[in-house]
Order: structure tokens, then C-alpha cells, then sequence
């Protein structure tokens, strides 16, 4: 692995001595090609991070395996999903009536929400915070997306937790090695609407030490402007002053909570509305001074650094390319329980 890392470091730099090179090894394998895009894209990340903890994360990509594609039904009537193994189980009627869909490495690492090196600015936010070191810590990502960045805390050994309400999540990430123990740490996936059902808070537990969530908790996602449709409404499923409440008990006093969202810039005037290009936080000061809270930041512009992230990732190619410099802004809250 050392190796690996080496020549990835050399590749840049002409002056670099190297061995004689090997004879071309064959071809990758599409799950092979798939993590070692996510470990180059750690490399090149590196010179961003700004905490040890941050090129910890960004290191602990050397030690994730290679997965291979699976396959998840889906009920598009009702998002329900199943594994293929579960979806075996099922009658012949009803698996009949689920869409199969064959998931690639790529997949499993995006989803459809990009890198989940992506974080690697949300992990620098709160290492300056106080917050050293992942190890023996209980670690909350709401609206995780994907299991990437969950993997990456466990390999420098926290208690990962994530939070999420889609099915298919659950599905996907139920193979043996997905969930449980990793390396010092562990992953743990919780599928329904925290803190709102029980089941979820009992799966989360308390005793959290860092509590974090990317592009979900925006003020233009859970108190819209404007009317939009319930697929661009995040429901908390209680009042604001009930999740921040549960939120204050679950940590641990002088426990982080850091809310991190990119955004694209808002409609212009007279074009729909553009919910998630609110990032802003949804519960304002008083609200969470009320809920027993420190703020140690509230809506601060993060722009500059995540457009750096977002031209190391790409983000201005592909299909879903954008303009950094024009729609790529970032904004950010830290709270402390007291």
C-alpha cells in the first residue's frame, strides 16, 4: 500500500527518482477502478486539508477493499427496497412486482450524491473545532447519502452512524463487510426519521460526540420560502425546538454539531424556486441558545474553500457539470452543547 501511495505522490513530479517500471498490470476491474479513483482523488485532496484529521481521512481511503457491483430491488410505488438475498425470499408474485437494478462500485461509493470525499472540508471545520481525533468517538451523519465517508471515520476508529430515510440505502449497504465492525471502529445504519420515531432514536442511542450533517439540514429543505412539493420538503417529523432538544440530549456535554451544505446560487428572479439553494441554517440563533447550545459559528460562508474541493472532484464535468465559480457556495453552522 505503501507503494501505491508513492508513486501517486511521484506522479506529479518529473524530479521524482523511480524504479525501472513494472510490466502493465491488466486491466482493472470496474470495483478496482472505482476505489483507486477515490484514493487518486484523496491524494490530490491532500494539499487542501488543513488538520491532521482531515489527511487522516483522506489517508484512510488506502485501506478500504474493493467492492463488487450487486443488486437491489426497488418498489417504485413506494421506494421500499430489498437486497437481492432478501428480495429471494419474497413470493414469486411479489418479486415480481419489484424493479431490479444492478449497482457498480461507482455507485456504492456516490450514490447520487458524488464523493464522499466531499467531506474532507466538513471533517477540517470541526478537527479546528477542538474535535483531534475519530477514535473511540460516536459519530452521527444525518442524511448520509452514502456509506463512504462512514467507512472512512470507522478506519480511524469512530462509532459511525448513519441516519437517512431512504430505503434503498438499507439495501444497498446490507452485504457482509458493509455494516458493523471495520478495522478500530464500526459502521451502523439507521433507516427512518430521526429523532421523530422511536426505533430510530433506540438504534442512534446517545453519548454522541459529533453529530453532522451535509446538504440536509438547510433552512430552503426544512422551512422553504415558498410552497414546494413534499420531494423537495425535509419533514423533521417534530417541531424545531423538539429536534434540537433531542439533538442537546443525545450528546455528550461539549458534544460538536456542524451543519454543512453546498449550495447552487438562487433562482433569478422570475424562475422557480430553488429550495436547496437555501443552505442556511433552519433553526435560527435563539433557537438553538434556547436548546442549551454554544454557537461557535452561524451561516458562515465557507464558498472559497469547497470550490477548491469542487475543482479537485471535478464537479465542472460530466453530465452534471456546474459552474464553480458562479453556482458552487457553501455555508456552515458549529454548535456546542454546553
Amino acid at each position: 500500500m505503501l507503494a501505491s501511495w508513492w508513486l501517486l505522490a511521484c506522479a506529479s513530479f518529473a524530479s521524482c527518482a523511480a524504479p525501472p517500471p513494472p510490466a502493465a498490470p491488466a486491466p482493472a476491474a470496474p470495483a478496482d477502478a472505482a476505489l483507486a479513483g477515490l484514493r487518486s482523488d484523496a491524494h490530490l485532496l491532500e494539499s487542501l486539508a488543513t488538520t491532521p484529521l482531515a489527511r487522516a481521512f483522506l489517508h484512510a481511503t488506502a485501506a478500504q477493499p474493493p467492492v463488487a457491483p450487486r443488486v437491489v430491488w426497488v418498489d417504485t410505488a413506494t421506494r421500499a427496497a430489498w437486497s437481492d438475498a432478501d428480495a429471494a425470499r419474497l413470493s414469486p408474485d411479489r418479486r415480481a412486482t419489484l424493479t431490479p437494478r444492478e449497482l457498480d462500485a461507482s455507485f456504492y461509493w456516490e450514490t447520487n450524491y458524488g464523493s464522499p470525499l466531499s467531506y474532507v472540508r466538513a471533517i477540517d471545520v470541526v478537527a479546528g473545532a477542538g474535535l483531534g481525533e475519530l477514535a473511540g468517538r460516536r459519530v452521527v451523519d444525518f442524511g448520509y447519502g452514502t456509506v463512504g465517508q462512514l467507512r472512512l471515520m470507522a478506519t480511524l476508529g469512530a462509532d459511525a452512524i448513519g441516519v437517512d430515510v431512504d430505503p434503498l440505502l438499507g439495501a444497498l449497504y446490507s452485504a457482509p463487510g458493509d455494516q458493523g465492525p471495520l478495522g478500530p471502529g464500526r459502521v451502523t445504519l439507521v433507516t427512518g426519521r430521526w429523532p421523530a420515531l422511536a426505533t430510530a432514536r433506540a438504534a442512534v442511542g446517545d453519548h454522541l460526540d459529533l453529530f453532522l450533517s451535509k446538504n440536509t439540514l438547510k433552512r430552503g429543505y426544512v422551512h422553504p420560502a415558498l410552497a414546494v412539493s413534499p420531494a423537495r420538503h425535509f419533514d423533521l417529523g417534530v417541531d424545531d425546538a423538539t429536534f434540537l432538544s433531542a439533538l442537546h440530549d443525545a450528546l455528550v456535554p461539549g458534544g460538536v454539531v456542524l451543519l454543512y451544505n453546498v449550495c447552487p446560487a438562487p433562482a433569478p428572479p422570475g424562475a422557480p424556486y430553488v429550495p436547496w439553494a437555501d443552505g442556511r441554517s433552519p433553526f435560527d440563533r435563539t433557537a438553538w441558545e434556547r436548546a442549551g447550545f454554544d454557537l461557535r459559528e452561524f451561516d458562515r460562508d465557507d464558498t472559497p474553500a469547497i470550490r477548491q474541493v469542487a475543482r479537485v472532484l471535478r464537479w465542472d464535468t460530466g453530465e452534471d457539470a456546474v459552474d464553480i465559480e458562479h453556482d458552487i457556495f457553501a455555508t456552515y453552522t458549529l454548535a456546542r452543547r454546553r
